[in-house]
């Protein structure tokens, strides 16, 4: 059988993580969650890998939690997947210091939505379309990111009628509201996300670990404590060996060569 988490880098240290369960058109089981989770803190813990992208299979992001699977076990004897302080069991995709950007072809339900609101960056083809349905399930979005983070990617009142209603939402709905950057043919998508991670292998992998993690931590922090970390984060800067690769290579007229440190 074929893997369904399925992890592919490449030398410039672009890395593919590939959701592939097309007979179920991606949806996740308690063991595929796992595995999810346990590919992304790898891929976010290598040096080799600079920018992550997840994908599904062609037609298919993710349709969300297989409810055959959540089935097997007593709605009273779920436990949860961590406790609410283990983040990186809850949003994955955040929690990776390195650019993630979700290239999403089919649906994305449920779960899917979820993961896709975890990415830094969206890029949807026509067939694309976005569904928070957990009311209609009895539930809350479950990983937390519906309720926190969709309202500040498409505002409050989108957020809950989509929270709300459980309708779709497609790919050009979702272009209008800003929540994917850009729409592409399905052939193109695999192409269209190589080509804007290209665009992040331009900054400093050190640089762009501290920017991630100062921008989503400013959304809960007041300014002082904001200021506070990112001062530190220059200091950071200031010492390292990119910074000085950076400022070398504008006056040498060529390319940077980071090393992330």
């Amino acid at each position: 059988m074929t893997d369904p988490i399925q992890l592919e880098t490449e030398p410039n240290g672009i890395a593919t993580l590939t959701i592939a369960r097309p007979e179920k058109k991606n949806a996740m089981t308690f063991e595929m969650l796992a595995e999810f989770t346990r590919v992304v803190k790898q891929a976010g813990d290598d040096d080799a890998v600079r920018v992550l992208i997840v994908t599904g299979v062609p037609g298919a992001f993710c349709a969300g939690t297989d409810l055959s699977d959540l089935d097997s076990v007593p709605g009273k004897q779920r436990g949860l997947r961590g406790r609410a302080d283990e983040r990186s069991k809850w949003w994955p995709l955040v929690e990776c210091l390195k650019p993630v950007i979700g290239a999403i072809d089919g649906p994305a339900v449920g779960m899917g939505a979820e993961f896709s609101s975890q990415c830094d960056v969206r890029i949807a083809t026509p067939r694309a379309r976005f569904a928070w349905n957990f009311a209609h399930r009895g539930l809350v979005p479950d990983t937390g990111a519906g309720t926190w983070l969709l309202p500040k990617l498409v505002g409050l009142p989108n957020a809950l009628r989509l929270l709300y209603s459980g309708d779709f939402l497609t790919a050009e709905a979702a272009l209008e509201m800003g929540y994917v950057a850009q729409i592409v043919e399905p052939a193109q998508l695999a192409d269209a996300a190589r080509a804007e991670a290209e665009r992040f292998l331009l900054g400093s992998p050190f640089s762009l670990r501290r920017i991630k993690a100062l921008t989503y931590a400013g959304l809960t922090r007041d300014v002082d404590d904001h200021m506070q970390a990112h001062t530190e984060a220059l200091r950071e800067c200031f010492g390292s060996d990119d910074h000085q690769e950076g400022v070398r290579s504008f006056l040498e007229r060529r390319r940077p060569r980071f090393t992330g440190h």
